[in-house]
C-alpha cells in the first residue's frame, strides 16, 4: 500500500537528511516508497521545493534535490 502524501513527504525529508551526500537524484527517493509511482514521488518532491523544505541543486548538467541547510553547510565548509 502506497504511503499518503504527508508520509511520503516525511520519508523524503528523512532520506535527504540522512543521506551521505547532500544532493540526491529523484531516483534516490524512489526507495522511500516502493509502492508509489515515480511520477507521484517527483510531484511530492517538487511540492517540497515549493514549500522551501527542499531545493534544486544543479551541477550544470543534472538537476538534483537537497536540503537548503545541507547545501549551505557544504558550500561554506573549508576544503581539505
Amino acid at each position: 500500500m502506497a504511503l499518503s502524501v504527508d508520509e511520503l513527504k516525511a520519508a523524503i525529508i528523512e532520506k535527504a537528511t540522512k543521506a551521505p551526500k547532500p544532493q540526491l537524484y529523484i531516483k534516490d527517493f524512489y526507495a522511500c516508497d516502493a509502492d508509489s509511482k515515480p511520477r507521484v514521488i517527483k510531484n511530492v518532491a517538487n511540492d517540497l521545493v515549493k514549500e522551501g523544505k527542499l531545493m534544486f541543486w544543479s551541477s550544470g548538467s543534472t538537476t538534483m534535490y537537497a536540503l537548503p541547510s545541507r547545501i549551505k553547510n557544504e558550500e561554506t565548509r573549508p576544503q581539505d
